[in-house]
């Protein structure tokens, strides 16, 4: 099943607040660049809290927090129940996202760490829209938080991830440190 595929049943048809359910049953590839679309009242809150809290909240305070919270959106998705069959199998896993993801994964297996780039120009975040002159980044620990419950759940252990690069903080495509 690929990752469109895997979205459209894991969203469509329930009301999926972060707007995955959209993207999912649009006719269009989900690795092209989302077009700009119209602020709603709660991606201009959000926006305007994350970058307040970026701006004035120490990182060491702020990373935890936020990563809690991907926990709502790996829920939505049901990703357990979708990343059953990979736990305990990593190279298959890493298999599944290069091909259906087209991530690009470099596993160094003797020192423990998988750079998982997301290898798009763009941010794919569903929580929250990308624009241009708002430092929304903080958001970007709730990737860290998504990326460490998938990898510890095929891995069947704890790892610790972090965004190296990221499309909102200037860099031309998303990447994350998975320390196993």
């Amino acid at each position: 099943m690929n990752r469109k595929d895997f979205l459209k049943k894991a969203c469509i048809s329930t009301a999926c607040f972060c707007g995955f359910g959209a993207v999912a049953s649009a006719a269009s590839d989900i690795n092209t660049e989302p077009e700009e679309k119209e602020d709603t009242i709660q991606h201009e809150w959000l926006a305007n809290l994350l970058e307040n809290l970026g701006e004035d909240m120490d990182e060491e305070l702020l990373r935890p927090v936020i990563k809690k919270a991907s926990e709502v959106h790996y829920n939505q998705l049901k990703m357990d129940e979708m990343l059953s069959s990979y736990v305990g199998d990593i190279d298959a896993f890493i298999q599944f996202i290069q091909k259906e993801w087209a991530w690009n994964i470099t596993y160094n297996k003797d020192e423990n760490i998988i750079l998982a780039d997301e290898n798009k120009p763009h941010c794919v975040c569903p929580v929250l829209p990308f624009k241009k002159g708002k430092n929304t980044s903080a958001i970007c620990y709730c990737s860290e938080g998504f990326a460490e419950r998938m990898f510890s759940y095929v891995l069947n252990k704890p790892v610790q991830a972090e965004v190296i690069s990221s499309v909102r903080r200037g860099d031309s495509t998303c990447i994350y440190q998975i320390n196993v």
